[in-house]
């Protein structure tokens, strides 16, 4: 889908900025960027978004369902695009590191709990802190 349509047919109106923005999500190395991040580098591609700008597209593209804000740490927000297929994270307290990763078992027990205590999973998600192979 291209950006304009993806904008179009989450209910906003397509803006340079969140073209901008959407393609900085789409194509960057990092799946999870903050917004200084997204700022970096549309600054290195002398792309005149503001700052405060990214954070509102960024919030909108959340409310939207393009994209997922995550609170790995205490310190920023990061997003990533909506993924196609569930995953959970794995994050380095020391270097930031995120890995992405999804495991079936885990998929299945975590449905088993729920299904043992009577609740329906509406969405979950699974954050593991430790020390990424580098680090230890």
């Amino acid at each position: 889908m291209n950006r304009s349509k993806e904008i179009r047919s989450a209910g906003l109106k397509v803006t340079h900025a969140r073209k901008s923005i959407l393609k900085v999500l789409e194509t960057s190395k990092k799946s999870h960027l903050s917004a200084d991040d997204i700022n970096k580098i549309l600054i290195k591609k002398n792309d005149d978004v503001g700052v405060a700008t990214i954070y509102r597209v960024l919030n909108q593209f959340v409310d939207a369902g393009i994209c997922i804000k995550h609170h790995f740490d205490s310190e920023q927000a990061v997003f990533e695009l909506n993924p196609v297929e569930h995953h959970d994270h794995m994050i380095c307290t020391e270097c930031g590191k995120i890995i992405e990763f999804n495991h079936p078992l885990i998929e299945k027990f975590q449905e088993e709990v729920a299904s043992r205590n009577g609740f329906t999973i509406t969405f979950h998600k699974l954050d593991m802190f430790g020390l990424c192979s580098e680090c230890r």
